[in-house]
């Protein structure tokens, strides 16, 4: 059994608590962001994993930041074997070495490819036909630890990021406690990264997921899936903003870029620059999401996306 001080603040992190709460393992204390003012009423509330964290009985660290001196010395009370560091923050050298055992982290890719804050975004923008987890020992450097174990699979044709992620925080969150039994039994050693092999995973903001159609089929496609259900691909109607949340490859019509046709009473086709795209979900400012066919049997299919 080891102690274990575990790092998260999202719902990606939730199964990965939940699947060490019912493992031989101890978790001494989970730190977490602290409650912030969510939503438009403003009042403070508590991260998903703080939440879970109370009603598991847990004590809970809030985590103003990771640099701070009081935060290292509460560690070091714990004396955790292990940290265990799931969507978190970037944390110093100083906390990394803590626990006797060293500090591992659960991150959504295969690693090296996609270091950074949106690895299941950009595996699906670029194409990628797989993609997993991998866990590594932290080091300075973020996300270039060597690599302790790594879970892959498939990505669907249509999957969405949003898709991705439900199914790859409960994949991670297997996988990250096979790795933490492996370090009980003392297999500790590491396959160090490539770094000729890594590409990086920006956050990705709104200004960066407009959707350009004057671009063949298959990338735009990637594109509005890579980029849903946040911070959503948009195009712009008219003079409003159409956010672009699911799609298929179109057939290859003589379309041109954003151009709109409702084709058998059925499918909503944009035109790019090569092929078609089939929008299947979509929404306006201020309105639900709705179908492409709801769409087009409600607006004026004249209007070019751009």
């Amino acid at each position: 059994m080891l102690n274990i001080v575990f790092m998260g603040s999202p719902e990606f992190a939730l199964p990965s608590l939940e699947a060490l709460h019912v493992s031989p393992h101890e978790i001494k204390a989970v730190a977490t962001n602290p409650d912030r003012r969510r939503g438009r009423g403003g009042e403070k509330s508590p991260t998903v994993v703080k939440q879970r964290t109370v009603d598991l009985g847990y004590p809970v660290i809030e985590v103003d930041s990771t640099h701070d001196a009081d935060f290292a010395g509460r560690l070091r009370e714990l004396k955790p074997d292990l940290i265990v560091v799931v969507a978190f923050r970037i944390l110093p050298p100083e906390v990394i070495g803590i626990p006797r055992l060293g500090s591992v982290n659960l991150h959504a890719s295969l690693l090296p490819k996609y270091r950074g804050a949106a690895p299941i975004h950009w595996a699906i923008i670029n194409g990628e036909e797989e993609t997993g987890c991998s866990v590594f020992m932290l080091k300075d450097k973020v996300d270039t630890g060597d690599v302790l174990r790594q879970a892959r699979t498939r990505i669907g044709p249509n999957e969405t990021a949003g898709d991705l992620y439900e199914r790859l925080k409960v994949l991670g969150a297997e996988l990250l406690v096979e790795t933490v039994d492996q370090i009980e039994r003392g297999e500790t050693g590491g396959v160090p990264q490539n770094d000729q092999e890594a590409s990086p995973a920006p956050k990705l903001f709104t200004k960066d997921a407009k959707i350009d159609l004057a671009q063949p089929s298959v990338q735009v496609h990637d594109r509005i899936r890579g980029l849903s259900p946040f911070p959503g691909g948009w195009a712009e109607y008219g003079n409003m903003k159409l956010n672009l949340y699911r799609s298929r490859i179109g057939p290859d019509i003589d379309l041109e870029p954003g151009e709109l046709l409702f084709a058998e009473g059925r499918h909503l086709l944009a035109g790019c620059s090569s092929g078609s795209v089939e929008i299947t979900e979509l929404q306006l400012p201020g309105k639900k999401r709705t179908s492409g066919r709801d769409f087009a049997n409600g607006y004026n299919l004249a209007v070019r996306l751009t």
